[in-house]
């Protein structure tokens, strides 16, 4: 496998021109494109060959992009894992963001990223359908363009998906997790066969008596699986010069850990049928997360102080959010949304900020 990797970039090398990494990496990702877009063209128009399509619906381009772009990110994601091992660092090495000392990507980490590739892409081509759909009202589309828009759709979804792949660091897996949430959690809400269920709480999508019960839940699911990947490898550059930054970086990285956990149990345990535990878990988030954010300064003594104020403010609206939910001013859907904004939102930031910390910085704050 190493031999043929090797002879590949070479090929890619003399192919792309300038003697560097990214070259090889950009020329791999549009021959990747490029591969899918015949794939697509020769699936699509022996499909919708003497057919007129719809835009969306069942059977439609929207459907068959959809899918098909789905397969498409998994197996982009499988290649560009495969073109960025093994990993080392030099002058024409492979970088991967996710290499750090005493740790890798396991199999159910590479699994759920793969997954969120997926269901982005898919729920990401529904969506562009159904727009399309209410642009062009009971508009055909006929065999041959819509073999090439189907093709266009499976070639930027694998170039997209190739370079997410390749250029994998916590950074990057941060905006996947958001992009990821969004998605889902509009999805349900689409889907949803109660059309009042923001009347209870955002947990009401994960009923078993709705239909939008799924989406939801493996959402979550695969979220938290997410999180605790990017807890791991966030926290992996943290300073460990003594006993108390190892501590520090020790209970971070414990509480995100933590975080992900309670929220696929989220997912896992549906408010309908595990009441309690649901509870418990939803309440668990917001109270590691606050304890995070709250002890910052004393965990993580080289974080900036502007970051540190920005988590104390975010803990603040979102006790003064439960205050309103208390006194009947919100209702329980609000607070959950707004909160669950506030904290993954922190977490994004606290990535790059993590990602800042120099050893300079580092001594400079500590007094060193």
């Amino acid at each position: 496998m190493r031999e043929l990797r090797e002879k590949i970039l070479r090929v890619l090398r003399q192919l792309r021109g300038p003697d560097t990494a990214d070259a090889v990496f950009e020329a791999t990702a549009l021959l990747v494109g490029a591969a899918f877009l015949v794939l697509g063209f020769l699936i699509g128009l022996p499909s919708f060959w003497g057919r007129e399509m719809a835009i969306s619906g069942a059977g439609s381009i929207g459907a068959f992009a959809a899918y098909g772009g789905a397969g498409t990110a998994v197996l982009a994601f499988v290649i560009g894992r495969l073109v960025s091992r093994p990993v080392h660092v030099g002058p024409d090495g492979v970088r991967d963001g996710f290499s750090v000392p005493g740790d890798r990507l396991r199999w159910y980490d590479l699994a759920a990223i793969a997954f969120a590739h997926a269901a982005i892409a898919y729920l990401g081509w529904l969506g562009i359908a159904e727009l399309l759909e209410r642009s062009f009202t009971d508009a055909p589309v006929f065999a041959f363009p819509g073999a090439v828009l189907v093709a266009v759709a499976f070639a930027l979804t694998a170039y997209v998906t190739f370079l997410s792949a390749i250029a994998l660091s916590p950074l990057v897996l941060s905006l996947v997790l958001a992009v990821f949430l969004v998605v889902g959690a509009f999805a349900a809400m689409l889907a949803s066969s109660d059309v009042h269920w923001w009347r209870d709480n955002l947990s009401a999508l994960g009923m078993s008596t709705n239909s939008a019960s799924v989406a939801f839940n493996v959402t979550l699911i695969i979220a938290g699986v997410l999180v605790t990947t990017i807890a791991r490898y966030a926290t992996a550059g943290l300073p460990v010069d003594d006993p108390v930054d190892r501590r520090g970086r020790f209970i971070v990285r414990g509480g995100l850990i933590l975080l992900g956990i309670f929220l696929a149990c989220v997912g896992l345990f549906p408010v309908d049928e595990f009441f309690l535990l649901h509870n418990t878990v939803a309440t668990g988030m917001t109270v590691v997360f606050a304890v995070i954010v709250v002890g910052l300064p004393w965990f993580l003594r080289a974080m900036p102080r502007v970051f540190v104020g920005l988590g104390w403010a975010y803990v603040l609206v979102i006790v003064l959010l439960a205050a309103f939910f208390a006194v009947g001013y919100y209702n329980l859907t609000a607070v959950e949304l707004i909160a669950a904004v506030l904290i993954f939102s922190w977490i994004i930031v606290f990535l790059r900020t993590a990602g800042s910390v120099d050893p300079q910085r580092r001594h400079a704050s500590t007094g060193r």
